[in-house]
């Protein structure tokens, strides 16, 4: 298996706003091989630095898969307008991670 995850600084006060842009968004995610699971992981509040962290978190079958749905059409529609609210609910840009799992660990 591989997860990917994207880490979101979210500027305080524009949590709900950010959370509703992924609530409200045409996911295409289930029609793609290999996807398992998606999550959007709310996490700590930095207040020295004025942010909330978000992580989106999404588990495919293979790597592989994950990089077919990254070259997709399905990927390009959905992250089309990705940047519009950007200046007023994030800072910087996403922080990228993938990770593939350890069998038997």
């Amino acid at each position: 298996m591989f997860i990917a995850m994207n880490r979101f600084k979210v500027k305080n006060g524009s949590e709900e706003e950010f959370e509703a842009i992924w609530k409200g968004r045409d996911s295409k995610l289930p029609e793609m091989k290999g996807f398992r699971e998606f999550q959007l992981l709310r996490g700590p509040v930095n207040e020295d630095e004025g942010y909330t962290l978000f992580a989106s978190h999404t588990v495919w079958e293979t790597k592989d898969d994950f990089e077919a749905w990254t070259k997709s059409q399905n990927f390009r529609d959905a992250h089309r307008n990705a940047g519009g609210g950007r200046a007023v609910t994030y800072m910087g840009h996403p922080q990228f991670e993938g990770f593939s799992v350890v069998q038997g660990a």
